[in-house]
């Protein structure tokens, strides 16, 4: 990594994993897989800012570590790449596994519990889908049948308008996010990360 660390794919740890690398690697890989309009590919940096908004919008009261696990909930992509999901799942089983040690191992590094809640998971998850519509109708050709066909409606009374960052500036606001949320949940940053309470 441009850190400097030494990440073991086969084992990684906590101790290895950096949010610079991490906001570095996820600002220059492209969503879509590149085929998107603008002079800068969308990256999973900036999407994963617009998910942590969208959880946000969908339960104001949900605790900053929430939104945290949010922003991170493609973070293994920085090592990884982003793939679409029919690829993922033509890949088998051991990718997955892999891709969920992978975040276990991230999330304990910067201060979540390993295994997000169920119930937390699915709001991500919902999140991640309401993106995919704005991406898909903004950015990626979609109508919006199609969006709603493949991602569902959007969120009622919410609405965004998306325009690719250049990756500096993607992985500027990715950096400042992580702070603004890791200070909010009381981690102080990476040299909380141990802290599962």
């Amino acid at each position: 990594m441009l850190s400097g660390r030494r990440l073991d794919l086969i084992d990684p740890s906590p101790m290895d994993i950096e949010i610079q690398d991490i906001a570095h690697g996820l600002a220059r890989v492209a969503r879509w897989n590149g085929q998107t309009l603008g002079e800068h590919a969308f990256s999973v940096a900036q999407h994963s800012v617009v998910v942590e908004e969208v959880v946000a919008h969908l339960q104001p009261q949900i605790a900053p570590r929430w939104r945290l696990a949010a922003l991170l909930h493609d973070a293994s992509e920085y090592v990884i790449g982003d793939m679409i999901s029919p690829f993922k799942a033509a890949l088998g089983i051991d990718y997955r596994t892999f891709e969920a040690r992978l975040e276990s191992v991230i999330h304990i590094r910067f201060g979540l519990p390993a295994q997000t809640p169920a119930a937390v998971k699915r709001l991500i998850k919902a999140a991640d889908r309401a993106s995919a519509f704005f991406e898909a109708t903004q950015l990626a050709g979609f109508t919006h049948a199609e969006a709603t066909d493949l991602f569902g409606p959007p969120p009622a009374g919410y609405s965004l308008h998306i325009e690719s960052l250049a990756p500096t500036a993607a992985q500027a606001r990715y950096i400042q996010r992580y702070q603004v949320l890791s200070e909010a949940a009381g981690f102080q940053g990476a040299d909380a990360a141990f802290d599962t309470e």
